[in-house]
């Protein structure tokens, strides 16, 4: 086996207990995973969902952090477009600098949420001057210490506390301009498979960040669900459909339900619009037939690292399947 295992949790809430238990649940998560002797441990970011606890990915981490011990901590990821670069840079030196080597700042270009949260988020904001998400990708990087242009006039312009080992840096996408922009400002790329299943589009984008970046390899983010059958894992996946909003002169965001996609447009008060069915990328079955298309991925495109992603909607469950699955990597490792 010649890759590494991550996680990504989205503190999912089960029926009606309360967030706190979700989050609870992450912790235990993140702390199994260690043990499990995964790679890293992200978390992400989602706005105005009742069933989702993870609004705020920086607090999170820091939480996570300090009850963990050798595990990479990160975002999958902060939702750059509603926020100022340079606060951003400053979260994550400092969580850097308290857990030096352990930090992962990934980026998204997506929303995390419907147009009523984007507003709300993006309100002091004068649309005239908000900079384009390349622009903020830049601004980032060299406040986070990439050297800046001598006529750029904050060039001594920094984000402290300075850590003495940087956090890693990630683009999170799913398309041949998020690979474009990962490569050009030499940021890491991951490829959100476990939105979008298309494995001809993995190919597209996969070739374009390797071309563009002398040859390195992006992450890979997958769904996986296993159980002790394939059967049992089937009835576990549940609807795995995904659905992509393309705005005219918008962005295309995508979402879990034709209802959220019908309440997208309507929030946003658009009628040039278009939804189209995805499916995503999520593995199902047994722990060994998991690993085996994890082999095939592997051997097919190199990847050195998957992160997972285990859409179960039932906590326990979640555990379970999460948990067959490492068993049976820790198995094949040894």
């Amino acid at each position: 086996m010649g890759y590494a295992l991550s996680l990504l949790d989205k503190s999912p809430i089960d029926g009606a207990e309360e967030a706190s238990a979700a989050l609870a649940r992450t912790l235990v998560l993140a702390q199994r995973a260690e043990r499990w002797g995964f790679h890293r441990f992200w978390v992400a970011e989602h706005h105005n969902n009742a069933r989702l606890a993870s609004s705020s990915p920086e607090v999170l981490i820091a939480f996570l952090l300090a009850h963990t011990s050798r595990i990479r901590i990160g975002s999958g990821g902060v939702m750059l477009q509603h926020y100022s670069a340079y606060k951003v840079a400053e979260n994550f030196n400092l969580l850097a600098t308290l857990a030096p080597g352990r930090v992962d700042l990934g980026v998204g270009k997506a929303p995390g949420g419907l147009p009523l949260s984007t507003r709300a988020l993006q309100g002091a904001y004068d649309p005239a001057r908000k900079p384009t998400f390349a622009k903020q990708l830049a601004e980032l990087g060299s406040y986070l210490g990439d050297k800046a242009a001598d006529s750029d006039p904050e060039a001594d312009l920094r984000a402290y506390p300075v850590p003495a080992t940087p956090v890693k840096r990630f683009l999170l996408g799913a398309s041949i301009e998020s690979a474009e922009l990962s490569a050009t400002h030499g940021w890491g790329f991951v490829y959100a498979g476990h939105l979008n299943g298309d494995e001809a589009l993995l190919d597209e984008v996969l070739a374009t960040y390797r071309n563009l970046s002398s040859g390195k390899v992006p992450l890979l983010a997958i769904g996986v669900i296993a159980a002790e059958t394939d059967a049992a894992a089937e009835r576990l996946a549940g609807d795995l459909r995904r659905f992509k909003v393309e705005v005219k002169d918008g962005q295309s965001v995508t979402v879990g339900s034709l209802v959220q996609a019908e309440e997208y447009v309507r929030q946003a008060g658009v009628t040039d619009y278009r939804i189209e069915e995805k499916m995503p990328g999520v593995i199902r079955g047994t722990a060994a037939r998991i690993h085996g298309e994890l082999d095939r991925l592997h051997q097919r495109y190199g990847v050195g690292e998957f992160i997972l992603d285990c859409p179960v909607a039932e906590a326990q469950a979640r555990l379970a399947s999460i948990d067959l699955l490492a068993t049976a990597h820790l198995a094949v490792a040894a």
